[in-house]
Protein backbone atom coordinates (compact mmCIF):
# COMPACT_ATOMS: atom_id res chain seq x y z
CA UNK A 1 0.00 0.00 0.00
CA UNK A 2 1.09 3.68 -0.79
CA UNK A 3 2.47 6.12 1.70
CA UNK A 4 -0.20 9.00 1.60
CA UNK A 5 3.15 11.45 0.17
CA UNK A 6 3.55 8.58 -2.89
CA UNK A 7 -0.01 8.90 -4.02
CA UNK A 8 -0.16 11.21 -7.01
CA UNK A 9 -2.50 14.10 -6.31
CA UNK A 10 -4.63 16.36 -8.63
CA UNK A 11 -3.92 20.26 -9.09
CA UNK A 12 -7.17 20.69 -10.63
CA UNK A 13 -9.30 18.89 -8.40
CA UNK A 14 -12.65 20.69 -9.81
CA UNK A 15 -11.38 20.13 -13.35
CA UNK A 16 -10.76 16.31 -12.42
CA UNK A 17 -14.22 15.88 -11.52
CA UNK A 18 -16.32 17.95 -14.07
CA UNK A 19 -14.07 15.96 -16.65
CA UNK A 20 -14.86 13.06 -14.70
CA UNK A 21 -18.79 13.63 -15.09
CA UNK A 22 -18.38 14.33 -18.76
CA UNK A 23 -17.88 10.69 -18.86
CA UNK A 24 -13.82 10.86 -19.08
CA UNK A 25 -11.29 8.30 -17.82
CA UNK A 26 -9.81 8.53 -14.39
CA UNK A 27 -6.63 8.42 -16.03
CA UNK A 28 -7.15 11.18 -18.82
CA UNK A 29 -9.54 13.44 -16.41
CA UNK A 30 -5.94 13.70 -14.34
CA UNK A 31 -3.50 14.05 -17.34
CA UNK A 32 -5.39 16.88 -18.23
CA UNK A 33 -6.48 18.58 -14.38
CA UNK A 34 -2.76 17.85 -14.09
CA UNK A 35 -1.09 19.96 -17.18
CA UNK A 36 0.85 23.21 -16.13
CA UNK A 37 -1.86 25.72 -17.65
CA UNK A 38 -4.68 23.54 -16.26
CA UNK A 39 -6.51 26.50 -14.75
CA UNK A 40 -5.83 29.25 -17.14
CA UNK A 41 -8.53 29.95 -19.91
CA UNK A 42 -8.14 31.93 -23.16
CA UNK A 43 -7.70 29.75 -26.51
CA UNK A 44 -4.94 31.88 -27.86
CA UNK A 45 -2.54 28.74 -28.88
CA UNK A 46 -1.52 28.28 -32.20
CA UNK A 47 -3.43 25.59 -34.04
CA UNK A 48 -1.20 22.65 -34.13
CA UNK A 49 -0.56 22.82 -37.93
CA UNK A 50 1.07 25.82 -37.58
CA UNK A 51 3.56 24.00 -34.81
CA UNK A 52 6.93 22.48 -35.84
CA UNK A 53 7.15 18.86 -35.70
CA UNK A 54 9.75 19.41 -32.52
CA UNK A 55 7.03 21.26 -30.22
CA UNK A 56 4.29 18.84 -31.40
CA UNK A 57 6.98 16.01 -29.75
CA UNK A 58 7.70 18.05 -26.98
CA UNK A 59 3.66 18.35 -26.33
CA UNK A 60 3.14 14.86 -26.44
CA UNK A 61 6.05 13.81 -24.55
CA UNK A 62 4.44 16.63 -21.45
CA UNK A 63 1.18 14.42 -21.76
CA UNK A 64 2.78 10.98 -22.19
CA UNK A 65 1.66 10.11 -25.41
CA UNK A 66 3.40 6.30 -26.39
CA UNK A 67 5.10 5.96 -29.66
CA UNK A 68 5.93 9.30 -30.55
CA UNK A 69 8.96 9.22 -31.64
CA UNK A 70 7.80 7.17 -34.90
CA UNK A 71 5.05 9.69 -36.14
CA UNK A 72 5.14 12.03 -38.39
CA UNK A 73 3.75 15.92 -37.89
CA UNK A 74 0.06 14.66 -38.86
CA UNK A 75 0.05 11.54 -36.21
CA UNK A 76 1.26 14.11 -33.77
CA UNK A 77 -1.43 16.30 -34.39
CA UNK A 78 -3.75 13.38 -34.18
CA UNK A 79 -2.46 11.69 -31.43
CA UNK A 80 -2.59 15.13 -28.96
CA UNK A 81 -6.26 15.91 -30.04
CA UNK A 82 -7.44 12.49 -29.07
CA UNK A 83 -5.62 12.17 -26.21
Amino acid sequence: MKKKNEIPQIKNEEQYEALKDKGYSKQKAARIANTPNTSKKGGTSEKYENWTKQQLYEKALQVGIGGRSKMKKDELIRALRNN
